[in-house]
């Protein structure tokens, strides 16, 4: 009679507290940072259609919800507005009066130990909606990267006088991180880290945040500036560049569909990881549990802790207070 294998893994999976034990991923509301859309007003609290749950907030509803979030223990933010006023140079991104800085004022004053970061980018600030000055060049459309780079160091130095504690430039245009770094160190922020949207990919899953704040593309695409989905060296490239210009921490985006590249640049490099869970995941996952095709807090759950298990220290994600308010 052969003998049956002495290793039986079961025997660590019958007992749900033994489980629990030996589970080698551990995920908990502190490692999680919710996005907040902003737009200028009082008492705003405008839902946004294909982001169930998710909305565009006044700062002072903004504030209500920052406070629910450091009850559930998400201690911190990644903030972007809606502009009211757009054109080709995205003036209101560096304006200090901006939806941004005026609610990053009030949300330092009424709770100091918040983590605000800010989003440094122009997309939705610009009339065309791309991330850079756009320029003719031999009769077609372009981005000037070298002129935008002037406009994102002028944002990040309006959110940094506001109170931002960490600046999170999303744009990718080369060189982004070391004119935004030069311009921290030379007017008194040297302490202020950034975290950089090192591989952002030009993914499909990025719809609902488009129409969260308006910024589509008006002509063309982004496939210039942002990462090929091919591509997976390229991405390494990407993150160690930005770590040589002074990047302190990096970010993958979008999530799911990069969980190779996550477990990549863990493996890689020594400054914290982390990873955005973009809008279109969400939206799929809410989407698909409210036609009952599947369970959407198991879906959660299983999603964010595949991101995790691929090597993200933190992760940006719409489900930030479902997941908390699910333990």
């Amino acid at each position: 009679m052969t003998r049956f294998p002495i290793i039986r893994p079961r025997r660590l999976r019958e007992n749900a507290t033994l489980r629990s034990l030996v589970a080698e991923t551990q995920l908990t509301p502190q490692q999680l940072i919710q996005p907040l859309f902003l737009k200028k007003g009082k008492g705003l609290r405008e839902p946004i259609s294909s982001m169930p749950g998710i909305f565009r907030l006044s700062p002072d509803e903004a504030l209500k919800e920052v406070k629910e979030l450091l009850e559930l223990k998400i201690q911190g933010v990644l903030l972007f507005g809606l502009a009211e006023h757009k054109d080709e140079l995205a003036s209101e991104a560096y304006d200090a009066h901006g939806v941004v800085p005026e609610t990053l004022k009030l949300l330092k004053k009424k709770f100091p130990n918040l983590l605000l970061i800010a989003d440094v980018c122009l997309c939705e600030y610009m009339s065309h909606g791309h991330c850079g000055v756009v320029v003719e060049e031999k009769g077609r459309a372009t981005i000037d990267n070298d002129h935008s780079l002037e406009l994102l160091t002028r944002t990040a130095a309006v959110y940094a006088r506001a109170g931002a504690d960490v600046l999170a430039p999303s744009d990718m245009m080369d060189g982004r991180i070391q004119a935004i770094r030069d311009e921290l160190d030379a007017t008194g922020f040297k302490q202020l880290p950034i975290l950089s949207y090192a591989a952002k990919y030009a993914s499909s899953f990025y719809g609902p945040f488009r129409e969260a704040l308006h910024s589509s593309p008006q002509f063309g695409d982004r496939k210039s500036y942002q990462m090929d989905p091919a591509n997976a060296r390229e991405a390494l490239k990407e993150v160690r560049l930005d770590i040589a210009e002074g990047a302190d921490m990096v970010m993958i985006k979008p999530a799911l569909p990069c969980l190779d590249i996550i477990a990549k640049v863990k493996h890689e490099v020594l400054v914290p990881v982390g990873a955005y869970q973009v809008s279109g995941e969400y939206a799929m996952i809410k989407q698909a549990g409210k036609q009952g095709m599947i369970d959407e807090s198991a879906a959660m759950q299983e999603s964010l802790l595949a991101i995790k298990r691929a090597g993200a220290d933190f992760i940006i994600t719409y489900f930030a207070k479902d997941f908390a308010k699910g333990l």
